[in-house]
């Protein structure tokens, strides 16, 4: 076995929230290993991203000049054939075409999370491909530092105060930190392949993302080049059963079944080559850990929750969730402010937890939405939206409850009965002409502008990215919370009143 490493922190995989977490990290000079199995660029999925990525994340990163320049499909907002609604409508991040953060980017996630990487590289991490990890080493009830195996199978170990955990939904740390509960309402799969020469929507909204729901589910169609798109169909457990009959078979009869799909389609040749030239399938059940810490390991991004991705927010949570780590390990291994382990990490879980409970609690509601009273994948949602007790405890958990008298999030709008206030902004929102929901008379309401990506705490991110220490000061999120720094990389106590 070669000698022992020493580092301030571990990080476990390469994608967005390790390479964000590690850079973040390093930046501040500490010393940060980065491991990842695969080489890099490689496949993955989730090509979508929110603007609190680009306009928030890549700023604090140093890389949104990079990103800008990539090439990537700019992405204006969404559209939706969703509902009793017989033709697609629309969404925009902002009211003014010209704002400096209403869009975001399509991109190819190899190229995108190799421009990720790559930056750490360039910022101090040390980082190693092609590297994966057998252990970790646990000492005093506390993760030490990891075993691992090099290219060529060498065993290697590397200790250090901190190890994250950022593998996704494959890593299985999750284990020693808690116990993955997994959601009743959200149990789909995924089949999606990649396709040259469909048709987009009209301009201005060709670099926007479609979502169109049909009986057994609902499709993504994604333009990622002026050629390529990349289209999948998310359907229930049930309906998936026809996938292992034959991949082809069953993405073409799921494209039958909705027409919107398959007319834009109907110019289009699959992708049979290279990269993207097979069909995938992933089983987009929704899950959340009971825990995000222990002594010395966090889990973030996927490895802590994952949640279904019709409003593309896989990369915003994992981003944003290395954000909220970093501030933890920078102020811990600063030493600066009196502030412990539990504290830090114990705000850090306290803002993830609570963003991940924002996207479920208003995709649980997006769903039942949909009045497809013919429909099983559509109506056996509405049922385990109203399931008892033995079925409703993972939608406590991420609505702020893992009994019925501990709140988690600290916040009424997330205890039970909450999903109030999201009812009255669909009934006010001019989005939801269409949809079934009657329309009241009340002040409109930007309803998808303020949650994809533009909630409160997300607000601040950009302002930080805009303002840097120029900004108002963050607010504390519950009492006895703490607040970001100047420079929006540490956790402080907010000042005395």
């Amino acid at each position: 076995m070669a000698p022992q490493q020493d580092f301030d922190l571990i990080v476990l995989g390469g994608g967005p929230s390790g390479s964000t977490l590690s850079t973040l990290v390093a930046k501040q000079g500490h010393r940060v290993l980065l491991l990842e199995k695969e080489k890099f660029p490689r496949h993955q999925l989730g090509e979508s991203l929110l603007p609190s990525t680009i306009h928030g994340i890549c700023p604090l990163l140093g890389v949104k000049e990079d990103v800008e320049n990539a090439g990537f499909v700019r992405k204006g907002g969404g559209a939706f054939r969703w509902g009793t609604a017989k033709e697609p409508w629309s969404f925009s991040f902002s009211k003014f075409p010209n704002s400096p953060t209403g869009y975001a980017y399509q991109v190819e996630r190899a190229k995108f999370d190799k421009i990720l990487l790559d930056n750490a590289k360039k910022r101090g991490v040390d980082v190693r491909e092609q590297h994966t990890v057998v252990d970790v080493i646990e000492e005093n009830g506390r993760v030490a530092g990891v075993r691992y195996l090099d290219e060529s199978g060498k065993e290697h170990t590397a200790r250090a105060r901190f190890v994250a955990e950022t593998e996704g939904h494959r890593g299985k740390l999750y284990a020693k930190v808690g116990r993955r509960e997994d959601s009743q309402f959200f149990q789909n799969v995924a089949l999606y392949g990649y396709f040259h020469d469909g048709k987009r929507l009209p301009a201005p909204n060709s670099g926007n993302i479609l979502c169109a729901a049909f009986d057994e589910g609902w499709f993504w169609y994604i333009p990622l080049s002026d050629r390529l798109t990349s289209v999948g169909a998310v359907v229930s457990k049930e309906a998936g059963k026809r996938i292992a009959e034959g991949q082809e078979q069953a993405f073409m009869g799921y494209v039958d079944r909705c027409p919107l799909i398959k007319d834009m389609l109907s110019p289009a040749k699959r992708v049979t080559e290279g990269m993207y030239g097979e069909y995938r399938v992933r089983k987009d059940y929704s899950y959340c850990n009971t825990k995000f810490w222990m002594p010395g390991l966090t889990l973030t991004g996927d490895a802590a929750c994952f949640i279904d991705p019709v409003f593309s927010s896989g990369v915003h949570l994992a981003t944003y969730s290395a954000l909220l780590a970093a501030r933890s390990y920078n102020t811990l291994l600063k030493g600066e402010g009196g502030l412990d382990e539990n504290t830090l990490f114990e705000e850090f879980e306290f803002r993830y937890r609570r963003e991940f409970g924002v996207f479920y609690q208003f995709l649980v509601l997006f769903y039942d939405m949909h009045r497809d009273a013919g429909s099983y994948f559509w109506e056996a949602r509405k049922v385990l939206r109203a399931g008892d007790d033995s079925k409703d405890a993972f939608i406590r958990l991420v609505a702020g409850v893992s009994s019925k008298e501990e709140p988690i999030f600290g916040s009424d709008f997330f205890r039970e009965g909450g999903g109030s206030e999201l009812e009255q902004m669909f009934a006010h929102s001019p989005e939801v002409e269409g949809m079934g929901v009657e329309k009241k008379e009340a002040p409109q309401s930007d309803l998808l502008s303020k949650f994809m990506g533009f909630d409160s705490e997300v607000a601040n991110l950009l302002i930080l990215a805009q303002l840097g220490k120029k900004r108002p000061q963050d607010p504390a999120l519950r009492e006895g919370g703490l607040i970001p720094s100047e420079d929006g990389l540490h956790w402080r106590r907010p000042p005395a009143a």
